[in-house]
């Protein structure tokens, strides 16, 4: 089967796979991420016995403005991969004088993969629209997947926890492809194990590097939005398809 995707740039027909970053799109990436990356901070500084301005330096390294609690539009959390995040942790201590800290880091990261199962309802905002959109796809024909720079199962996890695991079909994480967005590698796994080609594919995502990834896939369509950490006017540059957020992308 397939569909349209009605956006207010106009009709992008036989649509058989929307493709869709996680964190800034589907739900609220400062939310998560902040909370996720503090958590980590604190974790680390118990386990050295550090001072609080250096739990906090850990978290403006990895892409957490901390007065605020929300990313950084340069990251790397969020945009990057968690091996780059957690190694900005790892030189910022290192520039501080503490060495030797990345299997530490590694750990911490990993009891906090587990911990966080726990506080899973304050980690996880769904953005508007979600439910609706999701609903509309599947009831359209249209297969769901996931191209996140998150691990696979953490996303395969927050879409259960939002009630949504039985409406996605795929999820490509940039733990299991050679190269994370803008390379078009875990869009390119999605609809290999789908069978849908890129052709008919729309790739949705708030970054600049998901359009980017969306583009050199190849898909139909390369839709930016607003919810996340890209202005919309940045977006546009990349693409003719922009909108606030998910809520205004619709399907028939």
């Amino acid at each position: 089967m397939a569909a349209s995707i009605i956006l207010p740039q106009g009709e992008i027909r036989d649509v058989g796979l929307a493709v869709f970053d996680k964190d800034g799109t589907l739900i609220d990436i400062h939310t998560y991420w902040a909370n996720m990356v503090k958590l980590r901070a604190e974790h680390v500084g118990a386990a050295l016995g550090l001072a609080s301005a250096h739990v906090t330096g850990i978290m403006e390294a990895m892409g957490v403005d901390a007065p605020a609690m929300r990313i950084k539009p340069e990251g790397p959390v969020g945009l990057k991969k968690r091996e780059i995040v957690l190694q900005a942790g790892v030189d910022y201590l290192a520039q501080n004088g503490i060495t030797d800290t990345h299997q530490l880091f590694v750990d911490v990261f990993a009891e906090v993969d587990t911990k966080s199962l726990d506080l899973l309802d304050t980690f996880i905002r769904p953005l508007p629209g979600l439910r609706q959109l999701f609903d509309a796809l599947r009831g359209n024909g249209v297969a769901i997947a996931l191209a996140t720079t998150d691990k696979t199962e953490r996303a395969w996890l927050c879409m259960r926890h939002l009630g949504l695991g039985d409406h996605v079909n795929y999820i490509a994480g940039a733990d299991i492809v050679a190269e994370a967005k803008p390379a078009p590698d875990c869009i390119h796994l999605c609809c290999n194990e789908l069978g849908i080609p890129a052709s008919r594919s729309v790739m949705v995502g708030d970054a600049r590097s998901d359009v980017q990834a969306g583009l050199a896939a190849g898909c139909a369509a390369s839709i930016g939005v607003g919810s996340g950490l890209t202005a919309t006017a940045t977006l546009a540059g990349l693409t003719p398809y922009v909108i606030e957020d998910i809520s205004h992308m619709h399907v028939r």
